[in-house]
C-alpha cells in the first residue's frame, strides 16, 4: 500500500485552526492525525467529521466543548486532513475504517465517550458505539444514519456518488460550500483543499460514496445490521441534531428517533443550516452537546 502525506506547510495559518498537531499509528506506517484539547483526565467528547471534511470542520466548536471542562477530540480519518492517506481507492474499505478508528480509540484507551458525528462520521461513529459500547456514554448524530443497504439511496446521494466516480474534477471547498448556507471565505474553502495538495491525494475522498451498502448483499449492509441489534437495546442518552437544510438525510433522525431507546424523552432539536451544521451553527451545535453532559452528570 503506497502511503501519501500532506506536506505540514499547507496546513500553515489556517483561519481559526489554531490546534496543536497530535499523531498516532494506527497500523505500522499509516499515521491518524487527530486534535486533542482540554483537560486530558476529562470525559472525552469524540467528533467525527464526513466526507469530504477534516477536523477543520469542527474548529469552532472545538474550544467551546475544552472550555466547559471536557477533553475535545477531532480525528482525521484516514485518507483526509493531516492524517496518512492511502494512495489507491482500493486501499479503503468500509472495514478498514472501522479497524483503524477501533485501534485510534483503544491506543489511547478512550472511555465514558460521548460520540458526535455527521455524514461519514456517522456511517463509522454509530458502529463503532455499538460494537465497543462499553466504551460510551452518549450519542449525539447530526446529519447521519446508519445504513443497511434495505432502503433505496436518496437521489441527491445517487446524482454525488455518480459525480465522484466519474468527474475528473473533485473541489472539496466547493463542494464543503455547496452543503453550507452560509458564505465560506476564500481561506476557509482553501483549508478545505489544503489536505489534497493534488487530485492523486483525494482517493480516499472519492472511494467514501461507493463503500455507502446500498444492498442487503453488501458485507457492510451485514454488519451495519448487527449493529442496529445493539442500537435497538441502546438506553443511554442519544441525541439526534439535524439541519433544517439537508436534503440527503431529512427524515433520519424522526426515524432513529422512534426506533432506538435511548431516543425517548431526549431534547432533540432541529438547527439552522445545510448539510454541514458545524459551519452553519456551531455555537448551537455545541451548546446541544455541553448541555446533554451536563443533564446527564446531574442526573
Amino acid at each position: 500500500m503506497r502511503i501519501l502525506r500532506t506536506d505540514e506547510a499547507r496546513f500553515q495559518g489556517l483561519p481559526d485552526y489554531p490546534f496543536s498537531p497530535n499523531y498516532l499509528d494506527v497500523e505500522p506506517n499509516l499515521r491518524m492525525h487527530y486534535v486533542d484539547e482540554g483537560p486530558r483526565g476529562a470525559s472525552p467528547v469524540l467528533m467525527l467529521h464526513g466526507e469530504p471534511s477534516w477536523s477543520y470542520l469542527y474548529r469552532h466548536m472545538i474550544p467551546l466543548i475544552a472550555a466547559a471542562g471536557h477533553r475535545a477530540l477531532a480525528p482525521d480519518l484516514i485518507g483526509f486532513g493531516k492524517s496518512d492517506k492511502p494512495a489507491a481507492m482500493a486501499d479503503y474499505s468500509y472495514e478498514r475504517h472501522m479497524a483503524w478508528l477501533s485501534s485510534w480509540i483503544e491506543k489511547l484507551n478512550l472511555r465514558d465517550i460521548t460520540l458526535v458525528c455527521q455524514n461519514w462520521g456517522s456511517l463509522l461513529g454509530l458502529r463503532l458505539a455499538a460494537e465497543h459500547p462499553n466504551r460510551f456514554r452518549c450519542i449525539i448524530v447530526g446529519n447521519g444514519m446508519l445504513p443497511t443497504g434495505e432502503t433505496r439511496a436518496p437521489a441527491m446521494f445517487s446524482l454525488w456518488k455518480a459525480f465522484v466516480t466519474h468527474s475528473p474534477w473533485l473541489p472539496v471547498g466547493r463542494i464543503v460550500q455547496l452543503g453550507t448556507e452560509r458564505t465560506l471565505s476564500r481561506a476557509e474553502q482553501a483549508a478545505y483543499e489544503a489536505p489534497f495538495p493534488s487530485t492523486e491525494y483525494k482517493a480516499g475522498a472519492r472511494a467514501f460514496p461507493k463503500l455507502v451498502p446500498v444492498s442487503r448483499d453488501d458485507p457492510a449492509g451485514q454488519a451495519n445490521r448487527e449493529a442496529w441489534k445493539v442500537l435497538e437495546k441502546w438506553r443511554k442518552p442519544f441525541i439526534t441534531c439535524f439541519s433544517s437544510g439537508d436534503p440527503i438525510t431529512r427524515g433520519e433522525d424522526r426515524y432513529m428517533q422512534r426506533r432506538i431507546p435511548g431516543a425517548h424523552g431526549q431534547p432533540h432539536i432541529t438547527l439552522r443550516g445545510g448539510h454541514f451544521l458545524q459551519e452553519d451553527s456551531p455555537e448551537d451545535f455545541a451548546r446541544i452537546i455541553i448541555d446533554a453532559l451536563k443533564s446527564e452528570m446531574a442526573a
